[in-house]
């Protein structure tokens, strides 16, 4: 056996994939063993890179966590096209709510699921702050708007006591 080369056995024990996972996910080429394949031969192992085991446990991970496959093979297939996979995976940061996946790059932020759609997030306190500035311009407004309708009020009464 090569080294750094795992088995479907061990690949399956240190993913928490089952065996059956394993061979569908390879016939649907969402993970494939890269080191060694069997190639639909019999006998011959296949055999699963460190990346490879890293990969399955992302999968399970997000099928565990309420994602369809369909869903996941697309984001993968996205991030495998645009996500620079060659380079190290605990680069690749994912985050999902259970209904897409999105991937965080430099503080932006990509649904996978949507071609690499450009995500809207808000941060609360951003939200607040904007808030704050809007409450602070109304009350400004309101105070002048009161201060213009005292002088308005002063103005008439003056002219009343006048006639």
């Amino acid at each position: 056996m090569k080294r750094d080369a795992f088995t479907s056995k061990q690949a399956c024990y240190l993913s928490g994939c089952t065996s059956h996972q394993l061979r569908y996910w390879d016939k649907v080429k969402l993970v494939s063993p890269t080191i060694q394949s069997s190639n639909g031969k019999p006998g011959v192992p296949k055999l699963y890179s460190f990346r490879d085991i890293v990969s399955l446990r992302v999968i399970k991970t997000l099928l565990d966590n309420g994602m369809s496959i369909q869903r996941v093979r697309r984001a993968w297939r996205y991030l495998a096209k645009n996500g620079n996979l060659e380079d190290q995976l605990s680069n690749i940061r994912l985050v999902s709510d259970g209904k897409t996946i999105y991937t965080v790059e430099d503080k932006v932020v990509f649904d996978a699921l949507k071609s690499g759609q450009l995500a809207f997030f808000e941060t609360i306190d951003t939200v607040t702050k904007e808030v704050r500035e809007d409450v602070s311009k109304f009350e400004l407004d309101k105070e002048r708007f009161l201060n213009l309708l005292t002088k308005v009020e002063e103005d008439v009464l003056s002219q009343q006591m006048q006639a």
